[in-house]
């Protein structure tokens, strides 16, 4: 089955008439059609949200358990027993801190790995343009981090900590946890539909990943200076660093943002156009 990309031109003055044609080569991306179809983003957002938690004793309360318990053991293993420095901020805030962005990043990357084959009823029988798949499955994190961000609030307040003048750049990186999950995302989504290996590897691949990124250490204190750009090219490392930073006036990541932040940006274009190559063939795959 051929995928198809979607154009208006007008038959009539009060008509639009959509025409669907079929993709060839590496065609452009189309975000055009990403607009035009901008209200199913919002269901699709919003459906996951609601699903996530239906039929749950403790619904929403996940969403804090979850990074509350990984902050419980990450403390015990790098402070109790390996001792890393926090740079002065007491442990539980250190590392919630990093909890946030990572949870954001993890769980979007994880479900938009599996996307395509999660919604795969709806690939076969109507079109659309299939990056609004991956791209909702990353915003549907957003809410969960919201409440934990609240819980990080109130955990500052009560150890008396205020939040630094930076704290203003926080939606930056944000957005560059969701960029960064959405470009990878859309690499593991296609290649899940054409290898079902990746979903196998996807929770590994998580679990590595988070021990190589700073969450329950802080990278100057761990990371050699002269390796410290190399380390950079884990794109979240300037995400969760760049987030304590700007919260609870850290060490500033520097360098290591800045090559993070391209990383990041080639990843997400990389992975739009390798998706927009390879969903034509989604409907005949999943």
């Amino acid at each position: 089955m051929a995928q198809t990309t979607l154009s208006t031109r007008p038959s009539r003055p009060d008509e639009d008439v959509i025409i669907l044609r079929p993709s060839r080569g590496w065609t452009a991306l189309n975000l055009r059609d990403l607009w035009y179809y901008r209200e199913l983003i919002y269901f699709l957002t919003w459906r996951d949200v609601i699903v996530r938690y239906k039929q749950t004793v403790l619904g929403a309360a996940w969403a804090v358990l979850q990074p509350l318990v990984n902050m419980v053991v990450l403390s015990v293993i790098f402070g109790t027993f390996a001792r890393l420095p926090t740079d002065g901020i007491p442990r539980p805030i250190f590392t919630f801190a990093a909890l946030l962005p990572w949870g954001l990043f993890s769980k979007a990357l994880s479900d938009a790995g599996r996307s395509m084959l999660s919604n795969r009823s709806m690939i076969t029988k109507v079109y659309f343009p299939r990056l609004i798949i991956p791209l909702s499955s990353v915003l549907g994190g957003v809410v969960d981090f919201a409440i934990q961000f609240l819980i990080l609030l109130g955990m500052m307040f009560y150890f008396r900590i205020a939040p630094t003048p930076a704290v203003w750049t926080l939606p930056f990186f944000v957005l560059l946890a969701l960029i960064t999950a959405l470009g990878f995302g859309l690499w593991l989504s296609a290649l899940n539909v054409l290898y079902r290996d990746v979903g196998y590897i996807l929770p590994f691949l998580t679990q590595l990943w988070m021990l190589l990124t700073p969450v329950a250490y802080s990278a100057a204190n761990v990371v050699p200076e002269e390796w410290a750009l190399l380390y950079a090219l884990n794109p979240m490392v300037g995400v969760v660093e760049g987030f304590r930073w700007a919260l609870l006036g850290t060490q500033p990541p520097g360098p290591m943002l800045i090559v993070s932040t391209v990383i990041s940006i080639l990843i997400l274009i990389s992975g739009m156009y390798y998706f927009r190559r390879m969903e034509r063939t989604f409907a005949d795959m999943v």
